[in-house]
Formats: structure tokens, sequence, C-alpha cells
């Protein structure tokens, strides 16, 4: 069975998560589809009234108690329940699920930031499938809607809601279908900087490393790195690479290495972890060539520099040469 997509809503206490996720049910719902709603309390919460039959039964005593009528059920346990067991309960009546909570869960989400709480997002811009915002100095490689662009936020969400399916209807980890998608030339470039001090360096650039050419070695590592990211990333789609390229730079001035990796293919997913992964495991072998020599080198910097192609659209992080 193809797992329910799953849309989380992402936000510091005081932004207005309620009120969008609110907005968001209605939108939906006018546009055909039955919606689940799933929250996370951080507080304790009471869902019946003093006085009431459940109400007298929890006090009893009952560790679950449920009731049903003609148009509702309802089902109390005395206890707190996963993302993964609430999604399992309410995926068979609806086609989306919104989740508002579970920040660090691993499911897809909207990241919303309003200026006037003087609060950013709970996490890095680009961990969001979108963001939506009043600030104008956000930017970055997802879409960006505005507070009240409602009709276009869920338009965004009609179009792409198969996307949001890394996890299934129990709420486990599955691996997205991309067969639906268009076939098209994906591109992405991948840096990473290796600091290192002047022996280090001087022993990189004169070729006295015992272990060997450090570059060399390295930029053959990256491309194999690339080659196997689906093998190092859950959920990465194996894909047909067109072309790799990994350069290793010395840069005197940072006392560092320098590391590019680009990567191209025809396909339906882009290429951006191939490229980071290349990048990566090109700054490691950086490291393992160097590490008899220096122990406190540092990796930093890993980022994405640019990526076309794709429903997302092309992007290039500010700062940073073509």
């Amino acid at each position: 069975m193809e797992g329910i997509p799953v849309l989380g809503l992402s936000a510091y206490s005081g932004t207005g998560k309620t009120t969008l996720m609110e907005r968001l049910i209605a939108a939906l719902t006018a546009k055909g589809l039955r919606v689940g709603a799933v929250k996370h309390d951080g507080h304790d919460f009471d869902m019946d009234r003093p006085g009431k039959d459940t109400y007298r039964f929890t006090q009893a005593g009952a560790a679950v108690t449920a009731i049903t009528s003609a148009g509702k059920t309802a089902v109390l346990r005395q206890r707190g329940s996963s993302l993964e067991e609430l999604l399992g309960q309410v995926e068979d009546d609806v086609d989306i699920i919104l989740v508002e909570g579970w920040k660090d869960s691993g499911i897809s989400r909207l990241g919303l930031c309003r200026e006037a709480t003087g609060k950013d997002f709970p996490s890095p811009p680009e961990d969001y499938v979108a963001l939506v915002t009043d600030r104008e100095d956000i930017k970055g490689a997802v879409p960006r809607f505005g507070l009240d662009d409602i009709e276009e936020l869920t338009e965004f969400i009609m179009e792409n809601r198969r996307d949001f399916t890394h996890f299934d209807a129990q709420g486990r980890a599955k691996m997205v279908n991309v067969g639906e998608k268009p076939i098209t030339t994906r591109t992405a470039v991948a840096a990473a900087r290796v600091l290192v001090n002047e022996e280090t360096f001087r022993l990189i650039q004169t070729g006295g490393m015992k272990k060997g050419d450090v570059l060399t070695v390295a930029q053959i590592a990256g491309i194999m790195g690339a080659k196997r990211t689906p093998d190092l990333i859950p959920m990465c789609h194996p894909i047909l690479i067109d072309g790799s390229k990994l350069s290793l730079e010395l840069d005197e001035g940072r006392c560092s290495v320098e590391i590019r990796a680009s990567v191209t293919c025809g396909g339906r997913t882009g290429v951006e972890m191939e490229a980071l992964t290349a990048a990566s495991v090109a700054a490691l072998t950086v490291y393992d060539m160097c590490k008899a020599v220096q122990r406190d080198m540092v990796i930093t910097d890993v980022r994405l520099v640019e990526k076309t192609g794709g429903v997302h659209g092309d992007y290039h992080r500010e700062g940073e040469g073509a």
C-alpha cells in the first residue's frame, strides 16, 4: 500500500502554527481531500469534562476509555503516543495528514516564521520543503510563501504531496516513489573545506605524505562516494550518474584544502546528495591521509553551492563563485 502523505508544520510557540494548520485544513478540504490532523501538546490536556461518563471511567482508573456514536469515535489512553502510532491510527480515513509539532521528526515539514515574534525558524531554511513567512530577509533554495498565501500554498501541497511520503502509513521510513516524475537534466555542485596546519599543508603541497598523493587519492574517493550515495544515505534513490567531477585545491591564505564536487544526471530526482557525499568523502579522505601528522584538522563548510532541474527550480548559494 502506498503511504499517506504526511506534512508537518514547524515553528516556535506563539508563531501561529495552529492558525496556519486550521486554514490549510479548510483549504485542502475544499479541494476534495480528506485531511487528518495530528498535534503534539507540550502540556497536559483534557478532552473530557467532569461529570461525563467517560470522565468518570477515567477517574475510576480506566487505562483506556473508548466511546462511539453514529457520528464519531474517540479513544482516550492514559499515556503518551509516538508519532508513528498516531499516524497508524488515522491513515485509514484520510488522503493527507497534517502534523503540528514533532519538529525533530523525519517527516517533510513546512517552516513557519513570523517577524513580529522575533524568532527564527527552528531549523535552517533548507531543511523544509517550503517556508511560510513575512520576513523579507529569508532566502533559500526552497519555495517561499507569505503568511496569507493560503491558496498558493495549498496548490503547492496538492502538486507535491507525493513527495511527502518518506514515511508510510505506520510512520515507518520508506523511499518516495518518483516513477511519475519527468526525466530532466539535473546538476548539483557541493563544496567542503579541510583546515590544516602549516606543516600538513606543506607536506600535501610537496607530496611528502607517507600515504601518497593526498589530493589525487581524495579526488578518486570523492567520485567513488558519489557513486555509492544510495548505499550510505537512507531513502536516496540509485541514480545513473552521467558525470562526476572533483577538484581539490590548496588555499595558502586559509591553510586549507578546498574541495568542489559536481554531479550531473538525466533522471527523475536530483543529485544534491551525490554531490554532497562526494565532497564529504573527499574531505574525510584528506583527513585519513594526513592524520598521522595532524589529529586536529577540521572538516568544515560542507555545503550545496548550486543545483539545477526539478520542480523546486534552480538554486545558487549567494557569495559562491560559478
